[in-house]
């Protein structure tokens, strides 16, 4: 956008793609941010065509600026809700199919609501590190540790649960031949719903990198060793490229 072809500053737009998110992972409506969006960007092109520094329209905190903004605007429970049950419901698909190829499925009372409480801390931190690295000036390499920290901690939490559940005993939920085909069906119309909703093949590809060699490798009459090592160095090396792939992608549009 600009005024009387004036294009708005490079600092500019970044405010603005970061009070996108900082509003976004604040829970605010969709269609409020933009609202907000578009009319502080008519403010702030008019302030540059009139030569005014980009101060004068947030302020010398854009920290407080949208702390502000998201003070007065309404959380909106409903779509926190939808993203929240999608991110722990996704987090099940990966176990769940995971755990169909190497047979029933079986979960303990444990296991179940040690997962989705690990789901939503995981989720709070997500929200949480978007917010604290749009609200600030972030050099790339803190970006970088904040969003590793919050990303592997679910790992390490998840590595415990498994050690937990081993040594407490809690009702056992066994599925069957049946129920398990079933939640297996469901999960994978499940993945499939959100990867045509989202317009985005990321977990599917993810999950056939996780579990596709591994299941491929042990038809091949390799020693276990042998295929767990194999496996694992497609499965990283496979993430590795499609990030590489998607990081690509972006930097061209």
């Amino acid at each position: 956008m600009a005024i009387n072809n004036v294009p708005l500053s490079e600092k500019s737009r970044e405010f603005l793609e970061e009070l996108r998110v900082y509003l976004f992972s604040s829970g605010k409506k969709e269609d409020e941010i933009d609202e907000i969006v578009e009319e502080l960007e008519v403010h702030l092109l008019e302030a540059e065509e009139q030569g005014k520094p980009i101060e004068k329209v947030v302020g010398d905190s854009p920290k407080a600026y949208m702390e502000q903004l998201s003070s007065v605007m309404d959380i909106d429970t409903k779509t926190w809700f939808k993203y929240a049950l999608i991110i722990i419901l996704g987090s099940f698909s990966f176990k769940i199919i995971g755990d169909l190829l190497r047979g029933e499925l079986s979960y303990s009372i444990l296991a179940i609501i040690g997962h989705i409480v690990i789901s939503g801390m995981f989720i709070l931190g997500l929200f949480g590190a978007f917010r604290y690295i749009s609200a600030r000036q972030v050099s790339n390499v803190k970006q970088f540790f904040t969003l590793a920290i919050v990303g592997g901690a679910p790992f390490l939490l998840f590595f415990g649960l498994i050690f937990l559940d081993r040594s407490v005993e809690t009702p056992v939920f066994h599925f069957g031949q049946i129920g398990s085909i079933i939640i297996g069906v469901l999960t994978l119309l499940f993945v499939a719903a959100i990867s045509i909703w989202s317009k985005s093949w990321v977990i599917p590809i993810i999950l056939a990198l996780l579990y596709l060699p591994e299941l491929i490798l042990n038809q091949t009459g390799l020693e276990k060793t042998t295929v767990i090592t194999v496996s694992l160095f497609i499965t990283y090396g496979g993430l590795a490229v499609y990030l590489i792939f998607v990081n690509k992608k972006l930097n061209r549009e």
